[in-house]
C-alpha cells in the first residue's frame, strides 16, 4: 500500500477560507471595511517581528496595519490602504494544537483584526464572534 502525504492548506486555501468567513461577518460591519486589503502570508516579516518583540514568528496569527476608524481625522494623509495580514503557518500551528475547525480559527483571527480596524474593544470582538 502506498501512503500519500497529506499536504497542509496552502496560501490559496487560507485565502479561500478567509473569503468564506469574511462573508459570514455581519453586513453592517463588512460594508464599513472599505478598501481594507486582506493578505495571506506564511509569517510576519522581520520588521514586524522586531517591532512587536515576538519571541517566535509563530506568536502572531494576524495583524492589522492602518489607522483605526475611531482614530482617523480628515487631516490624515493616507500613504496606502489599511491591511489585515493572516499568517498561515502560525494559524496552522494553532489549528493543530487546539483541534478547532480551521474555518473557526481563521474567522477568529479575522474578527480580531477587523476589530482593530474599527477600534473595538476585546469585549466587542467577542460579541461579534458569537453572532452566527
Amino acid at each position: 500500500m502506498t501512503v500519500r502525504p497529506i499536504l497542509p492548506p496552502g496560501l490559496d486555501d487560507i485565502e479561500e477560507i478567509a473569503t468564506r468567513e469574511l462573508d459570514r461577518i455581519p453586513e453592517e460591519l463588512r460594508r464599513h471595511l472599505g478598501t481594507v486589503v486582506i493578505r495571506i502570508e506564511d509569517f510576519p516579516d522581520e520588521d514586524v517581528e522586531e517591532e512587536m518583540e515576538l519571541e517566535s514568528p509563530f506568536d502572531l496569527l494576524g495583524l492589522y496595519q492602518g489607522v483605526a476608524l475611531s482614530r482617523r481625522s480628515v487631516l490624515d494623509v493616507r500613504t496606502g490602504p489599511d491591511m489585515i495580514f493572516l499568517y498561515r503557518r502560525p494559524i496552522l500551528d494553532y489549528w493543530c494544537e487546539t483541534g478547532q475547525d480551521l474555518g473557526a480559527v481563521v474567522r477568529h483571527v479575522l474578527i480580531h483584526e477587523i476589530g482593530h480596524h474599527f477600534g473595538f474593544s476585546d469585549e466587542d470582538m467577542d460579541r461579534i464572534e458569537r453572532l452566527d
